[in-house]
């Protein structure tokens, strides 16, 4: 019998009937932390990781390596970790295994143990230089060896952080060097000679100082003066925005692209009023990053990084003046005086801190001014409230009511019972055409041109002829070389897939991609009705969900936004002001 084999379109040279190799994904990470080439430290990793498996015949055909990840994040948030794991579930992937190059890079703290059952699952080996091969997975030595290099490399990073701040707080305070940051309302940065780093100098970076500001130090001087002088801190909001001066926000516009920058604010008059840089000396510490828990409930998460402010006590000032003082020592510490007095009621200086649950944090915003409405309890039961008057100086004039407030009860039962209507079962066919007619018309834009799809589409076609023709009686040796080349070609072009361009333009979903957003709507319908306002909070989000309150008719307009683009539906709400 006489089989006619259809012609391969390969980049490498026409398989022949030796025994296909091993076929590998390399996986590795660099960080914006090394301060090192990406690519440089993408090959050397690869370098490492083929020294590995050449000689056993193995081959890399995909290639997945992050970068500016930090080796903290766990691997469903690292971008192309995360597309590794989704390419295990492909039974076509096209490699059998995956190696590291540096297992420190790759696996942090318990990482290794939330990652390798998955690798398991799927029959994927993995391979790492500091095991001689593949992990074994019932090896008691190799799960010891791999949890001490996931120890080492959250050793070798607490170690960086804990030089890096020792070094900043000597610098800050024994030569009261600037450490970088936006310089205060009231100063600018000035040339302070080369970089005391021979390397750094070499490459032109130089060191930094404060100088006064002409224009704007001026207006600090002012603000303790008459803050000395007996003037409250909106009164001086208001004459600073009546005699037309800036605020911090409009003097530098390009940094605060998220204010209005329309008048001076209480918070602005606080900050400066307590900020000791104003007396000439460095500060460093006032602020602290804090990693904490997405979940609790899952710390597989991983964390998030949050700034917290630290206790004066902790704060590192300069031996010397380093700079040019703006304020006298004696009118800073009166200021701050000033300012105890005011709270001479208060039994300490230190805020109790109550966390608080808000079912629409961030999602509400007034529709007077459109600025977010802050949470507040008030006997025992959360509100929102814009006090845009309060906080901004009224000589531009601003209308605007003194306080609008809205509970939040009387806006969640009403929020839950439109999303229960609009995304019950018999109502999503109707739902998924109101948000994909919603969505404006825009002129596709070009992309990039990305041809891995088509590449895909092509290697699993011939993978279904290349098994047919086995099935059918070709010689097995010569049918597995072939389906190993293709393999190896599809693998190559998933791990450089990007996303599909919607084929009908950006930023607008397809009937089928809406349809498939709100596949999982029954869980959504539950959580609505039964969770408690942390998780309930958290599918207002998943929803992509805004409001606006309008005060002036009682009207909320909540926007669902399944993408960038918008959709809606006026609600009616009562008891607001």
């Amino acid at each position: 019998m006489t089989i006619d084999v259809p012609p391969l379109q390969l980049d490498s040279a026409t398989p022949d009937s030796r025994p296909p190799r091993l076929t590998f994904a390399f996986y590795g990470r660099v960080s914006t932390e090394d301060h090192q080439d990406p690519e440089a430290s993408k090959n050397w990793q690869l370098t490492r990781a083929t020294a590995l498996i050449e000689p056993v015949g193995g081959q890399v055909v995909a290639q997945f390596f992050d970068i500016g990840m930090s080796r903290s994040l766990p691997w469903r948030r690292r971008p192309r970790a995360a597309a590794l794991l989704e390419a295990l579930t492909d039974p076509n992937r096209g490699f059998s295994a995956v190696v590291i190059g540096e297992p420190q890079r790759a696996f942090y703290g318990n990482q290794y143990g939330l990652t390798m059952p998955v690798f398991t699952h799927y029959g994927v080996e993995l391979w790492v230089p500091e095991v001689g091969g593949a992990i074994d997975p019932d090896s008691e030595a190799h799960d010891l060896i791999m949890s001490v290099f996931g120890g080492m490399s959250k050793g070798e990073r607490s170690r960086v952080k804990v030089r890096v701040r020792m070094a900043m707080q000597a610098q800050a305070k024994i030569e009261g060097r600037f450490l970088g940051g936006r310089p205060p309302y009231g100063y600018r940065l000035a040339d302070a000679g080369p970089h005391p780093n021979p390397g750094k100098a070499a490459d032109g970076k130089r060191l930094h100082r404060l100088e006064p500001d002409p224009v704007t130090a001026p207006v600090v001087r002012r603000i303790f003066a008459m803050y000395l002088a007996g003037a409250g801190i909106f009164a001086i909001a208001e004459a600073l925005t009546r005699d037309g001066i800036p605020s911090p926000s409009a003097a530098d516009p390009a940094r605060n692209r998220h204010r209005t920058g329309e008048g001076w604010a209480k918070s602005a008059i606080k900050a400066i009023l307590a900020n000791p840089r104003y007396t000439g000396r460095q500060v460093w510490n006032k602020q602290r990053k804090d990693e904490i828990l997405l979940d609790v409930d899952d710390v597989g998460l991983g964390y998030q990084t949050r700034m917290r402010w630290n206790d004066t006590d902790k704060w590192v000032w300069s031996d010397s003046i380093a700079q040019e003082p703006l304020v006298s020592v004696a009118d800073f510490e009166a200021a701050q005086g000033v300012r105890a007095e005011h709270g001479a009621g208060r039994q300490t200086r230190q805020r109790e801190r109550v966390r608080r649950t808000y079912t629409l944090r961030g999602l509400l915003r007034c529709g007077v001014c459109g600025r977010k409405m802050q949470g507040q309890f008030s006997h025992g039961q959360p509100y929102y409230r814009c006090r845009y008057p309060n906080e901004y100086a009224l000589a531009n004039h601003v209308q605007h009511p003194r306080n609008v407030y809205l509970p939040e009860q009387d806006l969640v039962p009403e929020l839950d019972r439109w999303l229960l209507r609009a995304f019950a079962p018999h109502r999503l066919t109707d739902t998924i055409d109101r948000l994909h007619a919603a969505q404006p018309q825009h002129t596709a834009a070009p992309v990039p041109e990305d041809d891995s799809a088509a590449i895909i589409a092509e290697c699993d076609a011939k993978l279904a002829r290349y098994r047919a023709l086995a099935e059918a009686g070709g010689d097995p040796v010569t049918v597995a070389g072939w389906i190993a080349a293709v393999n190896a070609q599809r693998a190559a072009a998933l791990s450089r897939r990007t996303i599909a361009p919607s084929p009908i333009a950006p930023g607008r979903l397809s009937r089928a991609e809406i349809a498939q957003l709100v596949s999982d709507f029954d869980r959504i319908r539950d959580t609505v009705r039964h969770a408690d306002a942390t998780r309930k909070a958290e599918v207002y989000r998943q929803l992509g969900l805004t409001m606006t309150y309008h005060p002036g008719n009682h009207k909320i307009r909540v926007l669902a936004t399944p993408d960038a683009d918008s959709c809606g539906v006026m609600v009616r709400v009562r008891g607001g002001t």
